[in-house]
């Protein structure tokens, strides 16, 4: 019996392509069984990895469930990642009528994409990052207060000050017979001294916690008095005194106690020498009487100075306090001026405490304010082989400082001290340009 093909039976070449295609389908399968067998051995040794670290850090009690999720998937929650369907013992199971979907596929859809790895944690597990130490450069602080440079760091420093101190005192010697009716002498004293300091320091860190600083000041002084008396005339007598000199170059030492973590404070201890390069008070020339005729530029004695600074970083500010002692070491002048022999002089030490704070505005621009306070010891000189003690002098300022770094390397400053007690300065204006390498 004979049968005709029906109609729509396809041609021997439609068949083929059908087939070739079929083929190509299932090559491509196998292939993406290949993939997903490859797949899930990482995900089982990333599994087995997982719970070595999960039991670790759960034996030192560091993460709970939901920061082991975020070790796990590098920021994902551990929902996001489920591990408990796959067995590397089991075969992968392919539907044909479906397709397959990889884990991470490339942005062109091509089945030959590689898989994305899962982010593992930087470190050893369990292992805390290592802390950095708090910043705490605010520009504006006083000098002395900032922290150290870092290793190899250079800076150069020129400044530029002028202080005034003014003083009016009243004097009367003699008797009052009636309220507003005196006999004796009435002295009046109006004095007012200026000084001009221009100085270059130098400083360079040895290493990151302890750097050293010179400092070499040139000074321009000025005194005007002028001295009332009354007797049965009136006098009025004016005195001008100047000099300029070199004067007392200065030598020190920072060294970083701690670098301030878990916040904590940060600590520098410094030491200062002073020495008695300047033109001191008995290095002057006198006249016949033994008056001065003109002014000193240095203290004329040595001196050691050490303190120890405290730093407390709260974004944008920075708390900071200190404390010193600076000991001045006498000296025997053995000097005769006019009727008067000076023997040993014994300079009074001094002791400092200090406070404020330092405000960042932004990277380039900030502010300070602060308060420091020095109590002087009397000093003791030998006078005709009679020893004599001074006051002793309470020097309390009130201090506001700005900074503005103009470039990378140079920082324009000035700061501006108020005189509080009667012994402090009325006003004293400093000006500094740190270069930086």
């Amino acid at each position: 019996m004979f049968w005709s093909a029906p109609a729509h039976a396809q041609s021997p070449s439609e068949l083929s392509r059908v087939m070739e295609m079929i083929a190509q389908q299932e090559a491509r399968l196998d292939a993406q069984e290949r993939q997903l067998s490859a797949q899930q051995r990482q995900l089982a040794e990333q599994r087995s990895l997982i719970e070595r670290q999960r039991t670790e850090l759960l034996a030192m009690g560091a993460v709970n469930d939901d920061e082991l999720g975020e070790i796990r998937g590098a920021g994902m929650p551990s929902s996001a990642l489920n591990f408990d369907g796959l067995d590397p013992d089991q075969p992968v199971q392919v539907n044909r009528r479906r397709p397959i979907v990889t884990l991470a596929q490339s942005d062109s859809g091509g089945g030959g994409s590689a898989p994305t790895p899962v982010a593992q944690p930087q470190g050893p597990v369990g292992e805390a990052p290592p802390e950095q130490p708090p910043a705490t450069t605010v520009e504006a602080l006083p000098e002395g207060q900032n922290a150290l440079l870092g290793a190899g760091r250079l800076v150069i420093e020129p400044s530029f000050e002028y202080s005034r101190s003014s003083s009016n005192r009243f004097i009367f010697r003699g008797v009052e017979i009636v309220t507003g009716v005196q006999i004796g002498l009435i002295e009046a004293n109006d004095t007012a001294r200026d000084t001009l300091t221009g100085a270059l320091a130098v400083r360079y860190a040895l290493t990151d916690r302890l750097e050293i600083e010179g400092r070499v000041p040139y000074i321009y002084r000025s005194d005007r008095i002028t001295t009332v008396a009354q007797q049965s005339t009136t006098t009025m007598q004016t005195f001008e005194l100047d000099g300029s000199n070199m004067g007392d170059i200065e030598m020190s030492l920072r060294y970083q106690l701690n670098n301030g973590a878990g916040g904590m404070p940060i600590f520098v201890a410094g030491a200062r020498v002073k020495s008695d390069s300047g033109l001191g008070p008995f290095d002057l020339d006198r006249d016949i009487s033994g008056v001065s005729t003109e002014l000193a530029t240095g203290s004329g004695f040595w001196g050691v100075q050490g303190s120890v600074s405290m730093l407390y970083p709260s974004d944008p500010v920075v708390i900071f306090a200190n404390a010193s002692y600076l000991y001045n070491i006498g000296r025997d002048i053995d000097e005769t001026y006019g009727a008067v022999t000076v023997g040993e002089v014994d300079p009074g030490d001094s002791i400092g405490l200090g406070f404020g704070f330092g405000f960042a505005l932004n990277p380039r621009f900030s502010y300070s304010l602060g308060y420091s306070h020095s109590y002087v010891l009397p000093t003791t000189t030998e006078l005709n082989g009679i020893h004599t003690e001074s006051s002793e002098l309470q020097v309390g300022s009130l201090s506001f400082g700005m900074s503005f770094r103009a470039t990378e390397r140079l920082t324009l400053s000035t700061s501006v001290d108020v005189g509080v007690t009667e012994d402090a300065p009325d006003v004293r204006v400093a000006f500094r340009t740190p270069f930086r390498w």
